[in-house]
């Protein structure tokens, strides 16, 4: 008997691995491999950011005048009608302290002044041209004043970006000075330009957005 079941369990061994059981040496199926998804080749990609001079002209022959004759509000009002300019923004320059606010810069401590950031085409308005009509849209014998703010951080003053600035500044002075419409000699101030720290959105075209606000600025014949 018991060489009966010997022979029985040999015989089911050969049918097993005649009917190709699992190897102990078999590496199993191959891992499934996942194709990677397509990158697109057109995705928007952020374009470099260039800087160049304030005074560099673009494509559009777009030039920076900087200005201060008081109170920013009334200087902006004027200027930015003017056929030739692009556009303007107020803000405060010429002083030591960074990021000013609008408190910071009455005090007259930080040594800003109020000041108007004009974007203009010299094609249609010469920057001695603006010049001219920035000398007759305030008084510039009053020293750090304009009518009835007063201090320095309501001077005169011409903020030249580039040499040819300066000497078209210092040229405008003199027109000024030999128009006969001043009875005092022109107090402006020229000087080099620094950094310009935007006002307070509330300031910006304050006058288009308050008809009839305080201004103490005109064009004078």
């Amino acid at each position: 008997m018991l060489r009966s079941i010997l022979l029985l369990c040999a015989a089911l061994a050969l049918l097993a691995a005649a009917c190709g059981g699992p190897k102990l040496d078999d590496p199993g199926e191959a891992p499934l491999e996942v194709a990677a998804a397509p990158v697109p080749n057109d995705i928007p990609h952020s374009a470099p950011m260039e800087s160049s001079s304030p005074n560099q002209e673009g494509a559009a022959g777009v030039q920076t005048a900087i200005l201060a004759g008081g109170c920013f509000w009334g200087m902006e009002d004027i200027l930015r009608k003017q056929p030739g300019v692009v556009e303007t923004e107020v803000g405060y320059t010429g002083g030591t302290l960074a990021n000013p606010t609008y408190p910071d810069m009455r005090t007259g401590r930080t040594g800003h002044a109020e000041s108007i950031r004009i974007q203009f085409r010299p094609a249609e308005l010469p920057y001695g041209v603006l010049l001219d009509l920035f000398f007759r849209m305030h008084d510039p014998t009053t020293l750090n004043r304009q009518g009835n703010d007063v201090g320095s951080q309501y001077r005169s003053a011409i903020f030249y970006v580039d040499a040819a600035q300066k000497a078209e500044a210092e040229a405008a002075v003199a027109r000024a000075n030999a128009s006969g419409r001043w009875k005092r000699p022109v107090v402006t101030e020229i000087t080099p330009a620094s950094t310009f720290w935007p006002a307070e959105g509330y300031h910006q075209d304050y006058l288009e957005k308050n008809p009839g606000g305080y201004t103490c600025h005109w064009v004078r014949d």
